[in-house]
């Protein structure tokens, strides 16, 4: 990757880099803690659905008894916007190999009241523990080499819809997803892109709860335009990321009623299944 390459000297680390300094959470008392969250990880506005999970997951992190996310549901009760919110974690059940929490974050609205933006359930537990045992059928989506892909530095114009996320990731976007960007929408609602943050730090389990809700929605390829908000995101993380870019694939079957499912699949250098999810978002149609 030609950023990845650029940087290869002064390649940020994990635990040492951007994402890792805007996702950090100040514990304020136990299971309570503080985030001023970044303008950096916004689009059109409002703050990113995976970023702000991987808040509520790191702040999940410190307050269960296991490391890592397993299974981690997020209902998105009303749009987050840049500056301190806190988040209050609640230990549900803590088992030999397994931690259920919960988790809400909470800014103040303009007349200061409370305000809940998000809400979570998760499981955590020890991805290095696991069985090296798979039995699968799935298969790693087929993607033109990322030379042969194209981000949002590569048009005359900002993407429409971009924002400041776009400068702290390194996206690689399948041509054949990217009809919508040329007003000719393929209408078969999928998207597909290399995947990893621009300062060349490596994938971990955090990170994959952002990488599930960073490709442009695929509700651009089905002809639609503007804000597509998240009401539920499941993300299941199944491994530890090897080193290198990810892939990642985002497929879309049925729009309905305002609302469409995106289903994500991502996939590791190692051509592993690291992480899925599915989510179900709101369309603006007409």
């Amino acid at each position: 990757m030609p950023e990845a390459a650029s940087a290869a000297a002064t390649r940020a680390t994990i635990g040492d880099s951007e994402f890792d300094r805007d996702t950090a959470v100040t514990r304020r008392a136990p299971g309570v803690y503080d985030i001023d969250l970044s303008a950096g990880w916004t689009i059109i506005n409002a703050v990113n659905g995976g970023y702000l999970l991987a808040v509520l997951g790191r702040a999940l992190g410190d307050a269960l008894a296991h490391p890592d996310p397993f299974t981690v549901s997020a209902h998105y009760l009303t749009a987050s916007r840049p500056g301190p919110a806190v988040v209050r974690t609640e230990t549900v059940r803590a088992g030999r190999s397994l931690s259920t929490g919960q988790a809400s974050l909470f800014q103040y609205d303009d007349e200061g009241n409370e305000v809940e933006r998000i809400r979570v359930l998760a499981s955590y537990g020890d991805l290095d523990a696991l069985p090296d045992d798979v039995r699968t059928s799935a298969k790693p989506p087929a993607i033109p080499p990322a030379g042969q892909c194209f981000g949002p530095e590569d048009g005359p114009a900002p993407v429409d819809g971009s924002s400041a996320i776009a400068d702290r990731l390194m996206l690689k976007l399948d041509p054949a997803t990217l009809g919508w960007a040329l007003g000719q929408p393929s209408g078969r609602g999928e998207m597909r892109a290399w995947f990893g943050l621009a300062d060349g730090r490596d994938a971990d389990p955090l990170s994959l709860l952002l990488a599930v809700d960073a490709l442009p929605p695929t509700a651009f390829e089905l002809g639609l335009k503007g804000w597509v908000p998240t009401v539920e995101l499941t993300v299941h993380v199944r491994c530890r990321p090897a080193p290198g870019p990810l892939r990642v694939s985002i497929t879309t079957r049925n729009l309905a009623g305002g609302f469409l499912e995106e289903d994500a699949e991502v996939w590791d250098s190692a051509d592993r299944l690291v992480a899925q999810s599915r989510q179900l978002a709101r369309v603006r149609l007409g």
